[in-house]
């Protein structure tokens, strides 16, 4: 069966396309099970006992979402294992996934956006420029760090004011970007040349085609990225902690709030499902009742007008 998880693993590298750290997740919920089961020389040996009884220990010991999680796992294993013809029943029948509590996205208001994006200064901020750039392109597009950070020069349209997404599962999605992402991209271009420069003067290879450089004048990580976006929000004085995934929601809710179509903002995000995109209608819900909460008199004399139109 070690041999079988190997498998599993280069399919969904190589036909499915996931990246190394979704691979690794499923990878290490597919042997904690391999481990419960007793380590079976053959997937085909498999029973629903042993999957019925893996399931009850997380139960025990993990969140709905865990739960959740690596049963979707070892559904992924097991389809593959049934396209290969090793399995012809499905161990998971009748095993329902549990029930998650509603996940409404954090996001920001239009101000708290503005005060994050107005934080970068140059002379204060050593990459104000890069910093403003960054968060401007993610604002302007709704797409994830991981795709930011792994954006190159070509994928940018300036005469269409397009750019280029990569995103999971080696999807790619052309995504528009506005004025202000334009401007503030251009500005920070001048600072990008120098970091190459630097770092050819340091004898090393240049790295001419990342979009976003780090002080060493090598490719921005998602994890710089995440680190400096949470100093700007609390320097901005944000409540909430500010992450790129805030400025991810904050973009479709955004839209939402402004009537765009949610299979528009679906295409946008880069998401598979609509359901997916969903979530969002939710959050757009309880601004509109919030509104009308604080706007409408009725609502806030807890009173009934006359009837009619």
């Amino acid at each position: 069966m070690t041999g079988q998880i190997d498998n599993f693993a280069s399919w969904l590298l190589v036909e499915k396309g996931y990246s190394i750290h979704t691979v690794d997740s499923y990878l290490s919920d597919v042997r904690e099970f391999y481990r419960s089961a007793g380590e079976p020389a053959d997937a085909a040996a498999l029973t629903s006992e042993q999957v019925r009884a893996f399931v009850a220990s997380l139960y025990g010991t993990g969140s709905a979402a865990t739960v959740a999680r690596k049963l979707s796992a070892l559904r992924t294993f097991f389809r593959f294992l049934a396209r290969e013809k090793v399995l012809d029943h499905d161990p998971l029948a009748g095993i329902a996934n549990p029930r998650l509590a509603r996940y409404i996205p954090t996001f920001l208001t239009v101000d708290e956006v503005f005060a994050l994006l107005e934080e970068p200064v140059p002379g204060r901020d050593s990459f104000a420029l890069r910093d403003r750039a960054l968060m401007e392109l993610m604002y302007s597009t709704g797409m994830r760090v991981s795709e930011l950070v792994s954006c190159n020069m070509e994928d940018l349209d300036f005469t269409e004011g397009m750019v280029r997404v990569r995103g999971k599962g080696n999807r790619e999605r052309i995504v528009p970007f506005g004025r202000a992402a334009a401007s503030a991209l251009e500005a920070y271009f001048p600072q990008r040349q120098r970091l190459i420069a630097d770092r050819v003067s340091r004898g090393h290879v240049a790295e001419r085609r990342a979009l976003f450089l780090n002080s060493r004048g090598s490719r921005l990580s998602a994890r710089s990225v995440e680190r400096l976006v949470r100093m700007y929000g609390g320097r901005a004085g944000i409540a909430t902690v500010v992450t790129p995934h805030a400025l991810r929601h904050s973009f479709a809710t955004h839209l939402l709030e402004m009537g765009a179509d949610l299979r528009v903002v679906q295409e946008l995000l880069g998401h598979a499902s609509l359901s997916t995109t969903q979530k969002y209608t939710h959050v757009n819900m309880d601004h509109l009742n919030r509104v009308y909460d604080s706007a409408h008199p009725q609502a806030r004399s807890g009173g009934r007008g006359p009837s009619g139109d």
